[in-house]
């Protein structure tokens, strides 16, 4: 039995003083009291806990290429298309060994951030020659792996990837990507789901590319046989010219067409859905289905902002995610996603309701609940008897944190917190990060290292 002892933690109904957590050996809570006295057999934790963030979007490898891109020739149009080349180049480089040095260094750096557990929207399945593995869910595997390395959790989300784009084939750039028909995406799915069996830090969930990615009939065939109870994650419109080209070739946006034509329901998981009719706001939110946010790669990317006020207003729910990983900070992510609303609105009170009035316990709300959900867990409680005690653990010193009441501690964090304000972050009970450092950081620093240099992508 293990017990920690926190000067507060972050429950549902709010801060808690003096809280006792007892654990058993798996990291599971058995107990949880509140206003204790430390007693000699426990670690005393000068910090204030809150659940674990949860990173509901992120490709791995594009680590790899994070600030590459940045180099605008005088006069050129740069913009999504353009990058997208940049990652492909970059996604035809990687040996298994390569991506999961990557993995592990960015797993490593999302927990120093906050995060605890990820979903990987995984669709780097094949050779270099875009042939499949013997074991066709190796890369799958070798991110399993670097989430263990590193002591995070993943949900590891292989992609159906078919088509280059509406009604085309797909280029040789994508070749690795690449199932053609949706009995080799279930092949490859049960492979993928394997793979998870044997690991305690691994779950599994499903997913198509895009609406571009995959043949619309072939969509709704693969939806209808997929397993319902998994979360199922998607790319949804990103860019305009997707919606475009959509309307083109579907006759309906691409939001319109999946509500349409598929049972959407809180199992789906929407990545961007940057542009939206206000019908397509209206009937996502009905649908009880998530949108996945990614503010700084959407910033990064010139993808837009997502109508968040109202889709919110309409009962929506959304969760965050890092994307492409230009940037880590779960708390950054909420700051861009609501200075995005202010500036656009010129209101400062996009994230409340009918039932919560601050801003940060409203937003890290939504992201941790709609997160879990994205990682195909649907507990609601922020820390509950039975559930792995996940957490990053705020520095109970930091001035500005220091001197907040237990109303305004929760925003202060959020609206002016980063790694450098932390203690650590505890997965499943553990320290898996203390003090800024990972146990494990020299080796994962130094392999990822060689592998960058070997790769020479920077």
């Amino acid at each position: 039995m293990k017990k920690l002892f926190f000067k507060k933690i972050l429950i549902n109904e709010g801060w808690q003083n003096d809280a006792m957590i007892e654990l058993n050996e798996n990291g599971l809570i058995s107990n949880i009291e509140f206003n204790q006295e430390a007693a000699n057999d426990v670690e005393i934790v000068n910090g204030f806990a809150i659940p674990g963030f949860q990173n509901a979007h992120s490709h791995a490898f594009q680590y790899a290429m994070a600030g590459v891109a940045e180099r605008h020739e005088h006069a050129s149009n740069d913009d999504f298309w353009a990058w997208r080349e940049t990652m492909y180049q970059i996604a035809l480089t990687m040996s298994p060994d390569d991506l999961e040095n990557v993995a592990t260094m960015l797993y490593t750096e999302m927990l120093r951030h906050g995060y605890t557990h990820v979903a990987e929207f995984h669709y780097l399945h094949h050779d270099k020659n875009g042939k499949c593995y013997e074991n066709i869910a190796e890369h799958g595997a070798r991110l399993v792996a670097a989430a263990e390395k590193a002591g995070i959790k993943i949900t590891l989300v292989p992609m159906f990837y078919q088509k280059g784009g509406f009604g085309m084939e797909a280029q040789p750039r994508q070749k690795r990507f690449i199932s053609p028909t949706s009995q080799d995406y279930f092949k490859l799915l049960e492979a993928s789901k394997a793979v998870c069996s044997n690991s305690d830090h691994a779950t599994i969930g499903w997913g198509i590319h895009s609406l571009r990615a995959v043949e619309p009939g072939i969509i709704k065939e693969t939806i209808e046989s997929a397993p319902q109870n998994l979360p199922f994650h998607i790319h949804i419109s990103e860019q305009k010219k997707e919606v475009l080209d959509a309307q083109e070739y579907l006759r309906m946006r691409p939001v319109e067409w999946l509500l349409a034509n598929t049972p959407v329901n809180e199992n789906f998981h929407l990545v961007h859905a940057t542009h939206l009719s206000f019908k397509e706001i209206q009937d996502l939110a009905s649908s009880h289905a998530h949108v996945v946010l990614c503010p700084s790669t959407e910033g990064n990317l010139g993808d837009g902002i997502f109508p968040l006020r109202t889709y919110q207003n309409l009962g929506g729910k959304w969760s965050i995610g890092t994307d492409s990983h230009v940037g880590l900070n779960p708390l950054e992510e909420l700051r861009l996603l609501d200075y995005g609303q202010r500036l656009t609105t010129h209101g400062r009170n996009t994230f409340v309701s009918e039932q919560e009035s601050d801003s940060g316990t409203y937003g890290l709300n939504q992201a941790l609940l709609s997160g879990r959900k994205a990682m195909g867990n649907s507990c609601k409680q922020y820390f509950g008897v039975g559930q792995p005690f996940d957490a990053v653990v705020y520095n109970a010193d930091f001035p500005l944190f220091s001197t907040s009441s237990n109303k305004t501690l929760t925003s202060t964090i959020v609206y002016s917190g980063d790694a450098s304000a932390t203690l650590g972050t505890i997965v499943n009970g553990d320290w898996v990060i203390k003090n800024h450092m990972h146990e494990q950081f020299e080796e994962i620093s130094k392999k990822f290292k060689e592998t960058i240099k070997q790769l020479n992508i920077r």
